[in-house]
């Protein structure tokens, strides 16, 4: 009998969380001026980091079961910056600080560093209506 592999796993998910939010900050920073597409890009940028951040709970709770402690942990402090990320993008874009996005952007820079974008993959389906969608949230 073979082996059973998942296609859909957390770390694919995680990957191309990783790539689309790669893309948004690439297409942000060229941006000269605010506007909707600009908010829906950076209310995305608050979902991609909330699913990785849920990924990563899941990964590590699979190591747990497996007794993994040291991998855990290495892996926890490696994705810290995520929660953070999504926490600092929600609060500035609920309190309308604008003017806070592109030195967030440029914080976050380091951790795609290893993601080339040679071309955009990621059509604006992926953050139309973003914005809404995080505002009419109740959290």
């Amino acid at each position: 009998m073979s082996r059973v592999v998942n296609t859909e796993s957390v770390g694919k998910a995680r990957s191309q969380h990783m790539r689309t939010a790669a893309e948004m900050i690439r297409r942000l920073s060229q941006k000269s001026e605010l506007d909707q597409e600009a908010k829906d890009m950076a209310a995305q940028l608050v979902f991609c980091f909330r699913d990785i951040e849920d990924g990563i709970e899941e990964a590590m709770m699979a190591w747990e079961k497996r007794n993994y402690w040291n991998k855990v942990e290495q892996f926890r402090q490696q994705w810290t910056w995520v929660g953070r990320a999504a926490a600092n993008l929600e609060q500035m874009i609920r309190a309308n600080r604008w003017e806070q996005l592109p030195p967030q952007l440029a914080s976050l820079f380091g951790h795609f560093s290893d993601i080339t974008i040679n071309k955009f993959t990621r059509s604006s389906d992926a953050w139309e209506g973003a914005y809404e969608r995080l505002m009419a949230e109740q959290r």
